[in-house]
């Protein structure tokens, strides 16, 4: 396979969906064949400002236009793009020299050689806005697999971010993977939300292009205002969305006070044209999945990593409750004698990070490109994998017994009242957990009661001590939940350092 599907971005013809950015304020929407247009005047921009093959551009900026647009002009260009999140980020030159970035576009305040206000593209990509002839498009590149498209950057839950170059081959791969269990096309409207700094969001924006459907682009902020005015058929989001969309629905329910069902008010908040919703990047409550299996909105649950891209998913022809899917095409789950999960592929995202510290890339990838997630997991016998949890989330006690934190992690968040749940052992005693709870003010009686029934569900030796409930709550904001909504352990650890090692903190068991 080499990376052809990337070539014909530019040479399948016009394309017949349409893309809409969506915000608080409104929603834009052009034609994708237009899409394609203004990418290729900003390509020409793009040329005079001296970029070429080869060179890397950053973007650092909110989810918009401007945002599509600047990567598929470099794409157009087989330039690379470096995909770089706010708040996660800040526009400098050193930034620019740290990561060897030609151009960096951003929307934030910034002032420093070429680095380039996101308010440009939108007149570099509007007809006749050059006030000099623009240089001629070569033609179309053509992508071999090993060609890195990208730089994509970890999540930072701890430490300075990795950075990996994602080749042609993958994208290309996963693609065509997803393409064949879901088989978007002509009346799909896919609904991205999370940032495009994160790779799989563009591939839908990709995947219009190839297979002719609309897709929308919003924020996070904007998800769920938006979310009425598109009326999508499929919406990508991170459980924790699907958590605040299940808690609305509920609202809106008891509002209702039986005059409504649970259909309705799911159609309320998602719109009366799913066909599907999709989930992963972090484990997805029971309880939440099936919420949505009852109000008529399927959601399927996948499994992968930056480092090997989309591995396992649910779909509407093969779906197996507790598992996060049957192995895509491409890829190859291994299990080891400790139940620790690696994935080989046959189109690898890369062999090592570009950035990151001596011993990272040894620590990830073997010698033949083989990535050991650091997940614990099974694979039934008809090829669906199961995640117990993380190997470095695994609790040695003083007596020997190993306790998997994630199942008791989970039975704990399947009260609505409780948002996260981090399990820790001071000593190596006995289990202390810090829970987010699900709104500002805890419900304090619900923890204690799901503290209780938690107890009672578990072994003798996985039973929680005590819960410390965090105030305020994790969030991105606070540096406790990651930008796809995992929580930061070392992290909360330490914000919580003295509630979680002092026995006369918190809500005891009893």
């Amino acid at each position: 396979m080499t990376g052809d599907t990337l070539g014909r971005l530019f040479t399948g013809g016009p394309a017949p969906g349409h893309i809409a950015v969506a915000s608080l304020l409104g929603t834009q929407s052009i034609p994708l064949a237009e899409l394609v247009v203004r990418a290729e005047r900003v390509a020409q921009r793009l040329l005079a400002q001296g970029v070429r093959p080869g060179d890397r551009i950053g973007i650092l900026a909110a989810n918009s236009l401007e945002w599509v647009l600047l990567d598929l002009a470099a794409l157009r260009l087989k330039a690379e793009t470096a995909g770089l999140e706010p708040g996660k980020f800040e526009a400098s030159r050193a930034l620019m020299d740290r990561y060897a970035i030609t151009l960096l576009f951003t929307d934030r305040p910034a002032d420093a050689p070429g680095i380039v206000p996101m308010a440009e593209v939108a007149a570099w990509a509007a007809p006749d806005g050059a006030a000099e002839p623009l240089p001629v498009l070569p033609p179309p590149p053509d992508w071999a697999a090993g060609d890195v498209t990208t730089v994509k950057f970890t999540s930072g839950s701890t430490g300075e971010p990795k950075g990996l170059g994602a080749t042609a081959g993958s994208i290309d791969s996963s693609l065509l993977a997803v393409q064949e269990i879901f088989e978007h096309g002509p009346g799909d409207d896919l609904f991205v939300f999370l940032p495009l700094s994160l790779l799989q969001q563009r591939y839908w924006v990709y995947s219009a292009l190839l297979n002719g459907h609309d897709v929308t682009v919003s924020t996070y902020e904007a998800a769920f205002a938006a979310l009425r005015r598109a009326r999508p058929t499929v919406v990508m989001g991170v459980p924790a969305f699907f958590e605040t969309a299940k808690r609305q629905i509920e609202a809106r329910l008891r509002r209702a006070g039986g005059d409504r069902t649970l259909a309705e008010e799911a159609q309320a908040v998602f719109g009366d044209r799913i066909r599907y919703l999709w989930t992963g990047s972090a484990p997805a409550a029971p309880s939440m999945l099936g919420f949505f299996a009852d109000a008529g909105l399927p959601i399927y649950e996948g499994y992968g990593l930056n480092e090997t891209c989309i591995v396992t998913k649910n779909h509407p022809k093969a779906h197996r409750d507790g598992s996060v899917g049957q192995v895509l095409r491409g890829k190859h789950v291994l299990i080891d004698a400790d139940g620790v999960v690696s994935v080989r592929s046959d189109h690898p995202v890369n062999d090592h990070y570009i950035y990151a510290k001596p011993g990272d890339s040894e620590r990830i990838f073997g010698p033949d490109g083989t990535v050991r997630t650091g997940d614990l997991g099974y694979l039934d016998d008809d090829g669906f994998l199961f995640i117990r949890g993380r190997a470095d989330d695994v609790i040695v006690l003083d007596n020997g017994k190993k306790v998997v934190v994630r199942p008791i992690e989970e039975l704990m968040k399947a009260d609505p009242a409780i948002a996260e749940c981090v399990l820790f052992c001071p000593g190596q005693t006995d289990l202390v957990a810090v829970v987010s709870p699900a709104a500002e003010a805890a419900d304090l009686g619900a923890v204690a009661a799901r503290l209780a029934a938690t107890n009672a569900a578990v072994a003798a030796d996985e039973r929680i001590s005590r819960v410390v409930v965090a105030d305020p709550p994790f969030s991105i904001g606070n540096g406790l939940l990651t930008s796809q909504y995992k929580p930061k352990r070392q992290q909360i650890l330490a914000a919580y350092h003295d509630a979680v090692h002092d026995p006369e903190e918190g809500i005891h068991a009893r």
